[in-house]
This record gives C-alpha cells, sequence and structure tokens, in this order.
C-alpha cells in the first residue's frame, strides 16, 4: 500500500518553474519585457522555465533568462526580496511559478529570442498586463511596479 501512496504523490507534484520580472528604466518609463512563446497559445510571459533535478530556484530563474532572452546575471540587478509566485493548472496538473524582480542595468544590451519564443517587446505597465492577459500575471506586475515605485525611485 505505501508504493501506490508514493505514487499519487509523485502524480500529483506540481510541476516548479522559475524566472525574472525584468524592468529597464533608460528612457522614459519603465518598461517590463514579456516574450510570446512559439507554442500553443502564443501567450505573453516574462522569461521562466522549468527547474531541473538539483538545481536552485535561483539558479533556474538565471539558466532560463540567459537560455530564453539573452540575459546573463551581469546584466541584471536582481531584488531577491521582491518575489512572487503563483500556482496554476496546466494540462489537469499543477504548476508552481516563482518571479523575482529584475532590473536590467547595461542599456546597451538587449533581449533576444531563443526558438522557444517568436516575438519579445518592452512595455509600459499597463501595456503588459494588457498583452499578458491572465490577472495573476497582471497581479504580479502591479506588485511588482509598485515595489519599484516605493523603494527604488
Amino acid at each position: 500500500m505505501p508504493e501506490i501512496t508514493d505514487l499519487n504523490l509523485i502524480v500529483n507534484m506540481a510541476t516548479r518553474a522559475c524566472g525574472f520580472v525584468i524592468f529597464r528604466r533608460f528612457k522614459g518609463p519603465i518598461e517590463y519585457l514579456l516574450m510570446q512563446t512559439s507554442y500553443g497559445q502564443h501567450h505573453w510571459t516574462p522569461p521562466k522555465g522549468h527547474v531541473d533535478e538539483g538545481e536552485s530556484d535561483m539558479e533556474t530563474a538565471l539558466r532560463e533568462t540567459e537560455e530564453e532572452a539573452g540575459l546573463k546575471r551581469e546584466d541584471l540587478r536582481i531584488f531577491e526580496d521582491a518575489k512572487a509566485e503563483l500556482r496554476y493548472n496546466v494540462k489537469g496538473k499543477p504548476k508552481d511559478v516563482i518571479y523575482w524582480l529584475a532590473e536590467l542595468i547595461k542599456e546597451e544590451r538587449d533581449a533576444r529570442l531563443s526558438s522557444e519564443h517568436q516575438d519579445f517587446a518592452w512595455l509600459t505597465l499597463d501595456e503588459a498586463c494588457k498583452l499578458s492577459g491572465y490577472e495573476d500575471m497582471q497581479k504580479i506586475l502591479r506588485k511588482f511596479d509598485k515595489y519599484i515605485a516605493e523603494n527604488l525611485q
């Protein structure tokens, strides 16, 4: 009987992904990076990806951001105290996503596309909220925008 219980735990475990909500403030208003997937419904999200075995959440966020957007740790100022978590279902299975806030600090750097995405855009808060389409993502964007206004202006 314990084997069945253990199997049920494995089957019901959530998939875990991590990434960064990246913003820049070089010219004009603060802009947020969203990337459009090249699969499924072509939704727009910040760069993120699945945690590999033996990898920490932060290591995953850094690796995925470099793989998906071409941005490296030295390009970013990471705010580890600005963190948000989402839980939603994908194909009937739970998925947990952790985002940290990060600022692009090198003006000469820009995102680039990987095979996982077909477009990217730097957007104001309202534009990013509209394009993301998901209420949970909109809440995270607004939460991080408030953090920026209260802590970084």
